[in-house]
C-alpha cells in the first residue's frame, strides 16, 4: 500500500559509536524521504564522529575509525541534513527511543536552529511490536516476506523500514494510512523532551518521568526541590533535556512577576 502524505515523509536510520543518546555521536545516516506523489529522495553519508568508535559498535554496523577520518564532521553535515528533513515528518525504527534524541543532541551540539517538535514521528518498532513482537529482520522477512540482507548497513536499514510500514498498512486494515494517526499510534508517551525524561499528563502538565519526582509536575518539583535543577544541569542529561527544563522554569519564574 503507498502511503497517504501531506508532507513528506523521511525514513532515517543512524549507525553510531554506542547507544547512550548523550555521549555517543553519528558514524553514517541515511534519509529516504517519500514525496506525497510517492517519488523517492536519497540522502547517504557517512560522518566523522570526532570521538573513537568502540571495537563492539565496529563489529556491528562494519564501519571503523579508518573508514571516517577524512569523512564531514556532523558539525560540517548539520546543515545539509537540517535543509533536506525541512518539511518533512519523520519515520524509522526505534526511532522516537533512540534515533530523534540523538539526532537532536547532534543538531544542537553544531548549534544548528531546527526545531523537530513541529514535525509528526511515525516509529516503525512501535507499531512492529504492539502488533506482532519481534526485531527488523523479523518484521522485514514478515511483512514483505524477503530476507534482510546487509543489515546494521543505514541505507538497507532505512529502506527495510520504509517497505515494512507499506507492508503493515497492507496487513492492518485497523491502521489508518495518515501521519497524523501512524506518529500518535507509534507514540510510547506524550514526551515533553526527546528523550522522555519529562512527558504530559491527562491534564497536559509536564510531569518528571524518572528517579523519586516520577509522576509529579515538573513546576511542584522545582519549587519543593530548588536544587534539582542545579542537579539536572550538572549531570550526564541530554541537552535537550536541560533546554526544555529550563524552559519551564523560566516560564514558572515570569508567572511570579
Amino acid at each position: 500500500m503507498d502511503l497517504k502524505l501531506k508532507n513528506p515523509l523521511a525514513f532515517f536510520d543512524l549507525e553510531t559509536t554506542g547507544i547512550n543518546t548523550v555521549t555517543d555521536r553519528i558514524v553514517e545516516i541515511s534519509i529516504i524521504k517519500i514525496l506525497p506523489n510517492g517519488s523517492e529522495e536519497v540522502f547517504t553519508k557517512r560522518v566523522n564522529p570526532t570521538i573513537p568508535i568502540p571495537k563492539q559498535a565496529s563489529e556491528i554496523h562494519g564501519i571503523y575509525d579508518a573508514d571516517v577520518v577524512n569523512e564531514p564532521t556532523f558539525k560540517e553535515l548539520g546543515k545539509k541534513i537540517a535543509d533536506f528533513i525541512k518539511g518533512c515528518d519523520l519515520a524509522g525504527y526505534n526511532s522516537n527511543r533512540f534515533d530523534i534524541p540523538l539526532l537532536v543532541e547532534e543538531f544542537l551540539r553544531a548549534d544548528i536552529d531546527i526545531d523537530l517538535r513541529k514535525h509528526k514521528f511515525v516509529d516503525v518498532q512501535t507499531i512492529f511490536y504492539k502488533m506482532e513482537q519481534r526485531t527488523l529482520v523479523a518484521a522485514y522477512k514478515f511483512f514483505c516476506n524477503k530476507d534482510l540482507t546487509n543489515a546494521h548497513s543505514a541505507e538497507a536499514d532505512t529502506r527495510a523500514t520504509y517497505e515494512v510500514l507499506k507492508s503493515q498498512l497492507d496487513k492492518y486494515p485497523e491502521l489508518e494510512n495518515d501521519v497524523d494517526f501512524l506518529s500518535e499510534f507509534s507514540s510510547h508517551n506524550k514526551n515533553v523532551d526527546f528523550a522522555g525524561r519529562m512527558i504530559f499528563n491527562e491534564q497536559g502538565e509536564e510531569c518528571i518521568n524518572f528517579g523519586k519526582h516520577k509522576g509529579k509536575t515538573v513546576e511542584s518539583v522545582l519549587k519543593s526541590d530548588p536544587g534539582y535543577y542545579g542537579w539536572i544541569m550538572k549531570s550526564d542529561f541530554p541537552l535537550d533535556t536541560k533546554r526544555v527544563l529550563t524552559q519551564i522554569r523560566l516560564r514558572a519564574l515570569q508567572g511570579k512577576l
